[in-house]
């Protein structure tokens, strides 16, 4: 007898989470479902004239097939967030000055935080790719409040050097999106879609 016929459902398959940012891992655990974590291996140098969305996209397949190459077996999530302003992209500052020329540029602005997730498993050639824009504005900041916000949070491991999930918010005014943790760094939304699709269950 065949172990599997076209009526047996899948087995589900393990998740892997193709990053190490805490902000993904500690979003990804709300779901309640194990998952493993690995490092991507990806140049995240923008290419010449690409766009803030095309990057975030780009990244975040490659960081997934990065990790999929190593567990070929599991659905994998890959990630990237890119932060747009007036069409520039602003990625993570990695350090105060940095930080202090981001909220420069940003204060008084529209500024569009690109968060793109990715999900493939090369076992069975499943790939997709979506994008969620969060429309921030940022207030009118004063170098003062810039410097106290930094000395206070240190978001140099955030695109764009605000964590909305902090005291971050004290430097918006609004936000329109529809995917609430898009702005952490993983809309959950799409996400649960995506690996839902590619035969992860959620709620059986």
């Amino acid at each position: 007898m065949h172990p599997s016929s076209p009526t047996t459902p899948p087995l589900p398959r393990s998740l892997v989470l193709g990053s190490t940012s805490r902000y993904r891992r500690e979003l990804l655990q709300r779901l309640r479902i194990p998952f493993d974590t690995a490092a991507p291996d990806v140049d995240e140098t923008p290419l010449a004239g690409e766009a803030p969305d095309a990057l975030a996209r780009r990244l975040a397949l490659a960081k997934a097939h990065a990790v999929a190459r190593q567990f070929p077996q599991a659905v994998v999530i890959g990630s990237d967030q890119v932060a747009d302003l007036q069409g520039q992209p602003l990625g993570k500052p990695g350090n105060h000055e940095r930080a202090t020329e981001q909220l420069r540029q940003m204060r008084g602005h529209t500024v569009v935080f690109q968060t793109a997730v990715a999900v493939v498993c090369h076992a069975t050639g499943y790939e997709a790719c979506e994008l969620a824009a969060v429309r921030v504005q940022f207030r009118a900041l004063s170098d003062a409040e810039i410097e106290h916000y930094l000395r206070a949070e240190q978001p140099y491991d955030c695109a764009g050097s605000a964590k909305s999930e902090g005291l971050g918010i004290a430097l918006l005014s609004s936000i329109d999106n529809d995917d609430p943790t898009a702005l952490i760094g993983l809309p959950l939304i799409r996400t649960c879609r995506l690996i839902e699709a590619a035969g992860v269950r959620l709620l059986a």
